[in-house]
């Protein structure tokens, strides 16, 4: 059984993370319409993922007898700049979610803590491949040869969320 108080933040991580499949899907739109299909596919996938890692917050909620609370979920930007930009705002979002996680653990009890390891992972996987993925952008600059190919690569990331999330 779940704590009142670890129960509301878990609650409140689900939200945060059908949060990030929001900003994920208006990043993949903004790209769609930047004539971008690949780096848009590549978010499309990523908004999957997050909406896969909220419904293993609201099982796990569930599983240990507590009540999912679906919150309302804010608009994310509808514009965002640049392959660079976009890809910077994610990490910088990556990095806000690593922390709420971390901050999961405060408090939580033997089962909670071996269930959010698994997000502490996923979050050092995350990080790392945005972080790839910026650092590739910063070389490309402004090159339309460089950021096609680009595209054509994160494009070819299956939509398919990782059956482990």
């Amino acid at each position: 059984m779940l704590s009142p108080d670890l129960e509301t933040r878990l609650n409140e991580q689900m939200r945060s993370e059908f949060s990030s499949a929001h900003l994920y899907l208006q990043m993949a739109a903004h790209f769609e319409t930047s004539g971008f299909p690949g780096f848009s596919a590549w978010m499309r996938a990523q908004a999957d993922e997050e909406r896969a890692h909220a419904m293993r917050f609201f099982d796990f909620i569930l599983d240990r007898g507590g009540t999912a609370v679906l919150g309302a979920v804010e608009a994310p930007p509808a514009e965002f700049g640049s392959p660079l930009e976009v890809f910077e705002a994610s990490l910088a979002h990556e990095r806000t979610i690593t922390t709420a996680i971390d901050g999961l653990y405060e408090g939580a009890d033997r089962a909670t803590s071996a269930f959010l390891d698994w997000f502490a992972t996923e979050q050092v996987e995350e990080e790392a491949t945005v972080s790839q993925i910026v650092e590739s952008l910063k070389l490309a600059g402004q090159s339309g040869p460089a950021l096609l190919i680009m595209d054509r690569d994160l494009g070819s990331r299956s939509t398919a969320p990782d059956p482990g999330a």
